[in-house]
């Protein structure tokens, strides 16, 4: 029997309900249990695939092509499991579905509501692609009080009368914050934050505290005699000194051992939590210290590189390193220097990106990393300003360019209007429709045996996520790799380059795909893991 788990949040945003969703996912997994994590957004996109990464964070990109919000990439890293479509939806796609359906006279001529239709659809999302998990953990986005999570709110609590109380558990994640004139933390928010769920008809029946210090026992007390919970149900979520060791510091306050006693399942003996304590260590007492240089667009938000910062730690944890991140914007390197920014750096990452703005800065990054022999890892975007950058100082191409910055006589970056997926050619129109047209999801490469990429990956076939519209121009490979730079991984069929790499540099790769999509804590990306001990190697000779 599958039992649903209800995560939302109060009092402010941003207190962490997908760390905490994906924490207890990766306890209750610890425990043997098989779980599947979702994520229920009020905003009325149909996806986050248009959506600037300054105000929203990275898009994270599943195995089958949906561009989703980046809760589910702190799913994926904490317990592995791939996330797909079905674990990811908007109120944006449910009113197009819905919309849809009255279009298509399947409401029988019903005047379309709220409720019970809009309540129906989201509650029919929950229990789709469900098999054979034991919890089903469904975060709710937003904050309680939000016009925009008033559907979902109402959902959610249908669900639970329907699937009985003894299979959906609520939790409610709130703020305790502490007020040093007064010296105590204060529980007022939270008790507001429980009543305006209550008004929507939602008793938690378990809270999750946000708080910077230990909850005194009769702060606690307090907490659940004004939300009419049980004391040992008031689960203080401390603040860490790293992200890996919420799953630890989660269970040592009674995080999984309430929800399972909230179930009824008893449990004989603790949850393994032995992979979590060998992360947390290697991050407490790394070996040393590489300073990588991130050239990016929208490094005014860290969270929209969300993804690759982890990954960089993947790789700093499979080498025993402390990896130090220097973000910098790309379009300092347009009027400035590039040398005073980066001479201290040792390694350069130059990650994705859209449109014209900082790619110059690129361009030059990757320049400096040739030339200086520094490590280069491009990624998407970053792998395009690489090839155009080759194309100019190598290949003798000065007005190499890419058509998503306009006309140019030398497209060495263009437009790809089709595409294969499996069996299926997919299309695209240059004036179409800009959500969900890109080449997303997983696609296989074929890497040339014997290259650099072939031998950090130990195989020839792979499978990676992407997310462009622009690809490098087949029709230069020649002209380029008598200039030095290596195609070593294409598209099965030979048309479209995946990997380019330099062969007689110390380490300089490009990839069209973004690997950091695939790492995970305890299983980091090859490719990140051999960029961090080519910088280690760097390090030894700055």
């Amino acid at each position: 029997m599958t039992r649903y788990i209800f995560i939302t949040g109060g009092v402010v945003s941003s207190l962490g309900k997908g760390l905490g969703a994906a924490a207890l996912g990766a306890l209750l997994q610890a425990r043997g249990f098989k779980v599947r994590l979702r994520k229920l957004d009020p905003y009325l996109n149909v996806d986050p695939g248009t959506m600037s990464p300054t105000q929203h964070g990275e898009v994270f990109v599943t195995d089958d092509g949906a561009e989703t919000d980046l809760d589910l990439g702190h799913y994926e890293r904490f317990t592995g499991v791939s996330a797909r479509k079905s674990d990811n939806v908007t109120t944006g796609r449910i009113y197009s579905n819905v919309i849809a359906r009255e279009r298509r006279g399947d409401y029988l001529g019903a005047t379309v509501q709220v409720i019970p239709h809009i309540t129906d659809a989201i509650k029919e999302f929950i229990r789709s692609d469900v098999t054979d998990e034991d919890f089903i953990v469904c975060e709710v986005g937003g904050t309680v009080g939000d016009i925009e999570s008033l559907p979902f709110l109402e959902a959610i609590r249908q669900f639970g009368n329907e699937v009985g109380i003894e299979n959906a558990l609520f939790l409610h994640v709130t703020l305790l914050p502490y007020i040093p004139a007064a010296g105590e933390l204060k529980t007022k928010p939270t008790q507001h934050s429980v009543k305006e769920l209550l008004s929507v008809g939602i008793q938690p029946q378990m809270l999750l505290c946000r708080a910077d210090r230990p909850i005194p026992d009769n702060e606690r007390r307090k907490i659940a005699l004004f939300c009419n919970i049980r004391p040992e149900r008031v689960i203080a979520a401390l603040d860490v000194d790293t992200i890996y060791n919420v799953p630890i510091s989660y269970h040592e306050e009674g995080f999984d051992d309430q929800v399972l006693a909230y179930f009824g399942i008893g449990q004989d003996k603790a949850p393994d939590l032995s992979r979590w304590t060998g992360i947390v260590q290697r991050v407490r007492q790394p070996e040393g210290e590489v300073t990588i240089g991130v050239v990016g667009k929208y490094t005014s938000l860290i969270d929209s590189y969300k993804s690759l910062a982890e990954a960089l730690t993947h790789g700093g944890i499979a080498n025993n390193i402390k990896v130090k991140l220097d973000w910098m914007d790309s379009q300092i390197f347009e009027s400035e220097d590039a040398v005073s920014h980066l001479e201290h750096v040792h390694g350069i990452l130059v990650p994705g990106g859209f449109g014209e703005r900082g790619a110059e800065g690129k361009i030059r990054a990757a320049q400096f990393a040739r030339e200086r022999k520094v490590p280069y890892f491009g990624i998407c975007f970053g792998m395009q300003m690489a090839v155009i950058e080759a194309a100019r100082h190598m290949a003798g191409l000065p007005a190499a360019n890419s058509t998503e910055f306009g006309p140019t006589n030398e497209p060495v970056v263009g437009l790809m209007t089709e595409w294969t997926r499996g069996n299926a050619l997919e299309t695209r129109k240059t004036d179409g429709d800009l959500g969900g047209t890109m080449r997303l999801g997983a696609y296989p490469a074929a890497l040339v045996p014997g290259s650099r990429v072939a031998g950090i990956y130990g195989a020839t076939e792979i499978s990676e996520r992407h997310r462009h519209r622009y690809e490098v121009n087949i029709n230069y490979r020649e002209r380029l790799e008598q200039a030095g730079l290596f195609f070593s991984g294409l598209s099965p069929d030979g048309v479209l380059p995946e990997i380019v790499e330099l062969p007689d540099h110390p380490w300089f790769i490009g990839v069209q795909y973004h690997p950091e999509l695939k790492s995970k804590p305890f299983d980091p990306h090859p490719l990140f893991t051999d960029f961090i001990r080519a910088a280690i190697e760097q390090s030894r000779l700055v």
